[in-house]
């Protein structure tokens, strides 16, 4: 009888972890190349309570405990373009990311394109959103003149008053999966990622890509979550109303 309120327990504690993944999903349907998180599930041991090489009749039992998270995994497909038209706001077409440098000198990875300027005294900064430095081809920090609007070429390639001033910091992994999420659209570099390389994709000035996350998907999951969430609590409930019975006879 326990054995059930084990394996009740292990479902409510899986789908209570995709339950977490869906909103933090949901939460994020707007962020700017935010890529959606999905819960990989697998099975809990096996106990054989009948040896399948007995002779009994080649019978075989098995018994199982339960289901549990195997993975949280990220999808980095492609999300929505959308125009902005400013112009420091760009998106990569293509697989590939932003190269950027931390707050604390490490180097991230984002496919965020939504940049601004940071002003430090007489020198300006190329800048995401919350502040990291984009770093160029070389791994610099990308300085902008004073007084001048950037021009972003296809292949990267960023120019100011009519000078090329540096070249974005573009590239790609061998295994994206393998990439370790840091928050905030950042990612950092894994020995199961691969080291970076050039990218080979194009940039598009004035867009930006939206989050990767379809609102009608996660909807539906988190239907069928709260469902089966339901289903484990009902079962958990029903084991231990058995175990009440069998406690109390007398």
């Amino acid at each position: 009888m326990m054995q059930s309120i084990y394996s009740a327990v292990s479902a409510m504690k899986a789908e209570q972890t995709r339950l977490d993944t869906i909103a933090v999903n949901l939460a994020n349907v707007n962020q700017n190349g935010y890529k959606a998180k999905r819960v990989d599930f697998k099975d809990a041991l096996y106990t054989a309570m009948r040896s399948p090489v007995a002779a009994d009749n080649g019978g075989n039992l098995l018994k199982g405990t339960g289901a549990v998270v195997g993975a949280t995994a990220t999808d980095f497909g492609a999300g929505a373009r959308v125009a902005t038209g400013k112009p420091l706001d760009v998106a990569i077409a293509g697989k590939g990311f932003f190269t950027v440098q931390g707050t604390d000198g490490t180097t991230y990875y984002t496919r965020g394109g939504n940049f601004d300027v940071s002003v430090e005294g007489d020198l300006r900064y190329l800048v995401t959103a919350s502040g990291n430095y984009v770093l160029d081809a070389a791994g610099q920090r990308i300085g902008l003149p004073p007084n001048t609007v950037p021009a972003i070429a296809p292949d990267g390639v960023i120019t100011a008053g009519g000078r090329q001033i540096a070249v974005l910091g573009l590239v790609q992994f061998q295994n994206e999966e393998g990439l370790l999420a840091q928050g905030n659209g950042l990612f950092a570099q894994s020995p199961a990622s691969g080291a970076p390389r050039g990218a080979v994709s194009e940039v598009v000035q004035g867009s930006v890509e939206g989050s990767n996350v379809e609102l009608s998907q996660e909807l539906t999951l988190l239907i069928r979550t709260q469902r089966a969430y339901s289903l484990a609590s009902k079962a958990l409930q029903t084991a231990d109303d058995m175990d009440g019975l069998a406690n109390h006879l007398r």
